[in-house]
């Protein structure tokens, strides 16, 4: 059983491999066939020398990233779970909520960045939040969403049966959101590493983001695709354990996928 799974996902998996490593091997020969400088676009190997450079505090700036992605994304969680249900399970909160959710939304990030770092300064804190706020809103939507769109058959059935509304909210309109939650976590753990390069992007004293800053201002592009490979690890590796949490908590919904 276990073989056959491994078979499975190999397969699975080598279209993707071979088109990554197709691409590997023509961006390495692109550079000495087309005389590209190493600033403009530099080679894999040199991407990788940049990576394993022990001069360059890799383990502290992969930390602070990490610890503001993965904050980031465990704010947006609670927090959209949370408004998700008092949105599902009040109308007057959902008539109150939903047009300022709205309104936060669709502010810029990029413009709303500095502000958290005038209210709170420099440091791991206002990044966590703005990831947060990149985040959120998907699980907000997917949450009441989810919570809302019952087999009213279902909902019948729990009327028969005498359940209180808690117990039906409990035992049948949360089972039912699940899925609808775990698939907006997903895009929530990709928008929580753009909220949190952003906010390393405007002001930042250590973390990946800003080592990017550094590198382009120093035209050390080499390390900057370097803190860009490193930022994708870190953001494919939340994004994996989701999926895997998606797969172990709610395996129907992931069947088709």
């Amino acid at each position: 059983m276990c073989a056959l799974m491994s078979r499975r996902a190999l397969v699975r998996l080598l279209p993707s491999a071979a088109l990554f490593g197709a691409l590997l091997v023509a961006w390495q020969l692109a550079g000495p066939a087309f005389g590209i400088r190493e600033y403009l676009l530099p080679a894999p190997t040199s991407v990788v020398r940049a990576m394993l450079n022990v001069s360059i505090p890799w383990p502290t700036h992969i930390w602070i990233t990490t610890l503001e992605i993965v904050g980031g994304f465990a704010v947006a969680a609670g927090a959209g779970v949370a408004l998700g249900i008092a949105i599902a399970w009040s109308p007057v909160a959902a008539r109150a909520l939903v047009p300022f959710l709205v309104f936060v939304n669709t502010l810029p990030k990029v413009a709303v960045a500095p502000l958290f770092l005038l209210w709170l300064g420099y440091g791991v804190v206002p990044n966590i939040l703005i990831a947060a706020l990149i985040g959120f809103f998907p699980v907000v939507i997917n949450t009441a969403v989810g919570l809302t769109q019952v087999d009213e058959e279902l909902l019948d059935l729990g009327r028969v049966f005498g359940a209180p509304t808690w117990k039906v909210f409990v035992k049948i309109r949360l089972p039912n959101a699940l899925p609808y939650v775990l698939s907006a976590l997903k895009i929530t753990a990709t928008a929580a590493v753009v909220g949190a390069v952003v906010g390393e992007f405007v002001a930042s004293q250590a973390g990946l983001g800003m080592v990017i800053v550094n590198a382009q201002t120093n035209l050390n592009t080499p390390v900057a695709f370097a803190a860009l490979v490193w930022i994708s690890i870190v953001g494919l590796t939340l994004y994996g354990v989701v999926v895997l949490a998606a797969r172990r908590w709610a395996p129907w919904a992931e069947a088709g996928s």
